[in-house]
């Protein structure tokens, strides 16, 4: 005797039990079938024959006994290795038709071999080849609510055989039908019987039944009748109908293929965004939040980065490599110390020291005809445009001459020439009184502005420093040193080497104070990167409002899409395809709200900088942001997907 295809051993099925009753619906099956075989189970509703056909077709498990496929045992499969059987093994056609609505009946045919990892291009030309069998050529692209009832079963028979439909289930196929289309419909059936494919037919009419070669009986959960011989010899084998042991070698030769992946996340963005696409309005309500919230990340990090580089600009055009040196007093009982050209000559030499310059100067009282004002006048030597960076935009600076000469000439700052000449009177060649001293104004210095607080660059006046020793403060000492360091990325080391010096010079007393630039800067720049990532997390706030309204709408779509996910379960969808296809329609979600996100924080940074606010838009806050939104899509469509993932096939095709 041959090795049935199919062979039931005992099987039980029950429902209930512990706090409720129990309800056994399958009371003890034995049955087997043979390949080439037409089989119709009739019986009355809630006979059991369709929790029968979910068992036979891997939909279900059995509470009890032995399932045999092709002589292997598949009662306890894991649910992967159910969905592969019923992929490679099993065709459907359901009474409801169960065709995905927003896919076309292309689409729809196409299903079982996407999760059989079957090429596209084999794939589209196999599903158009048993359209146009079915007669059906010029319908590939009509979506099922513009097909017939007649049309939309022989869709589904298609979808049946698109991975080969060893087997064929058909639950009522005919119930949903006029008498001719379910006359075409059982005319196919037949034809597929012919050919060799096993067709297991469910129905409770009797005449339909009639067309098979073999009518079981089912009634309380007991087949009561088989018209099958009683020496349970195999009916003669259909022309191409496969024996067991030959589609067990072809199921097991094609064990290997696990699904194409890019295949099926192809088919998983369509869906999605078919379904974005249907349901606009909620979709927008949905992306609403998403794009509020990256928007307002990049944004809120475009205006903190401009603040701080627009501060760091105007603290580095002093030079980030500059130093200060000034006299200190190691403790309050002790005088300050005192700062010697001697001291600077010395530092001078230093390799590490590019440039240094003394600066004697204090706050004096500048008067230009009857306007008074209070300034603060240094005296420096020629080093003061290149260790500043500060250049001269009128006029000229002056020379070593006028240094070693002492010369009374002045080169004012952009604010003393607006407070003392008020734009009226050139102020090159003029003559100011600084402390009743006359000096003439022979340059203007470039406007530089606040570098921090109400202190204002350009309220100052440079004179040479042998003048300001002589003829203004009466002292050659310096009141501090501008050092400028030969490498402004070892600013540091530059610091120590002064020190030590300095210790040297001044017989370890530490009677001096040294600071510089680049600590300021770097203080400024902490914070405003504590600024703006305040304004970030703020911002951020609104991307997990995004987030759960994404779970929410995933969640909504899980429950209205049941029947899909059953459908998709019954082609042959195993739980990591169906995870996929919900977790890329969160993903979508996120990455289309993303994209419009950074449109719009984009347009909003133009606005702002039309209205002369400093935005600094960043590529690594941008893609931050928008990496932001796919892990918010993630981790809150993760969820969803995983109850859709999880749902039965069975309750999920019978869903509402």
């Amino acid at each position: 005797m041959t090795t049935p295809l199919i062979e039931l051993k005992n099987i039980r099925k029950s429902y209930g039990g512990g706090d409720s009753p129990q309800v056994d619906v399958l009371r003890g099956i034995d049955l087997a079938i043979h390949a080439g075989e037409f089989v119709a189970i009739v019986g009355a509703s809630g006979s059991g024959k369709s929790t029968l056909m979910n068992i036979l077709g891997c939909l279900d498990r059995p509470s009890v006994g032995d399932y045999l496929f092709a002589g292997e045992n598949v009662a306890h499969l894991d649910s992967d290795a159910l969905a592969w059987l019923r992929r490679e093994a099993f065709g459907f056609v359901f009474q409801g038709y169960h065709l995905i609505p927003s896919g076309s009946a292309q689409e729809n045919v196409e299903m079982p071999a996407i999760y059989a990892g079957i090429s596209a291009t084999e794939r589209q030309a196999r599903a158009r080849a048993l359209l146009t069998r079915l007669g059906l050529a010029e319908r590939t692209g009509n979506r099922p609510h513009q097909l017939s009832g007649g049309q939309q079963q022989r869709v589904s028979i298609a979808r049946a055989l698109m991975n080969g439909g060893h087997i064929i289930l058909a639950d009522e196929p005919t119930g949903a039908l006029d008498s001719h289309s379910g006359a075409e419909v059982m005319t196919l059936l037949d034809e597929l019987a012919s050919q060799g494919h096993v067709v297991i037919l469910i129905t409770h009419d009797r005449e339909v039944a009639a067309r098979a070669n073999r009518i079981i009986e089912i009634r309380d959960g007991l087949i009561i009748s088989d018209s099958a011989h009683a020496n349970d010899v195999a009916p003669p084998l259909a022309s191409g109908a496969l024996q067991a042991v030959d589609l067990r070698q072809r199921l097991v030769d094609g064990a290997e293929h696990n699904g194409a992946w890019k295949a099926e996340l192809l088919d998983a963005v369509r869906a999605a965004w078919r379904v974005m696409w249907i349901n606009r309005f909620r979709t927008a309500l949905t992306l609403l939040g998403i794009i509020i919230g990256v928007a307002s990340v990049v944004v809120m990090l475009a205006v903190g980065e401009g603040s701080k580089r627009q501060v760091m600009a105007q603290m580095g055009a002093f030079g980030s490599n500059i130093l200060y040196l000034s006299g200190s007093s190691p403790n309050p009982r002790t005088p300050q110390g005192i700062i010697t050209l001697d001291d600077v000559h010395a530092l001078g030499a230093l390799p590490q020291v590019k440039r240094i310059m003394p600066v004697n100067g204090s706050e004096a009282g500048v008067r230009y005809g009857n306007v008074d004002y209070m300034a603060y006048v240094g005296g420096n030597d020629t080093n003061f445009p290149l260790i500043f960076n500060w250049p001269v935009v009128e006029g000229s600076y002056f020379t070593a001459a006028d240094e070693r000469n002492a010369a009374t000439v002045a080169v004012i700052g952009h604010r003393v020439k607006e407070k003392l000449f008020k734009g009226e009177v050139n102020p090159i060649g003029q003559y100011i009184l600084i402390e009743n001293v006359p000096f003439q104004v022979i340059g203007v210095l470039e406007e530089k502005g606040a570098s921090s607080g109400n202190k204002d660059s350009d309220d100052r006046i440079a004179i040479p420093y042998t003048a300001a020793s002589v003829r203004l403060f009466g002292s050659y000492n310096p009141e501090y040193v501008v050092i400028a360091a030969a490498d402004a990325r070892k600013v540091h080391e530059t610091e120590r080497a002064i020190d030590q010096l300095m210790q040297r010079l001044h017989h370890g007393k530490r009677d001096y104070e040294l600071t510089n630039n680049a600590a300021m800067i770097q203080a400024e720049a902490r914070t405003q990167n504590t600024l703006s990532l305040m304004l970030g997390s703020i911002a951020a706030i609104s991307l997990l409002v995004g987030g759960i309204g994404v779970m929410n709408i995933m969640l909504m779509t899980v429950r209205e899409r049941t029947r899909e996910i059953g459908i998709r379960m019954a082609t042959g969808a195993r739980q990591r395809d169906i995870l996929r296809q919900f977790l890329t329609e969160a993903v979508m979600l996120s990455v289309v709200g993303g994209l419009c996100g950074i449109a719009l924080a984009l347009l909003v940074g133009g606005v702002l900088v039309l209205a002369k606010i400093a935005v600094q838009f960043s590529l690594v806050a941008v893609l931050g942001a928008f990496g932001c939104a796919l892990v918010t899509g993630v981790v809150f469509g993760f969820m969803p997907a995983r109850k859709a993932a999880r749902l039965d096939p069975v309750k999920a095709l019978t869903s509402e």
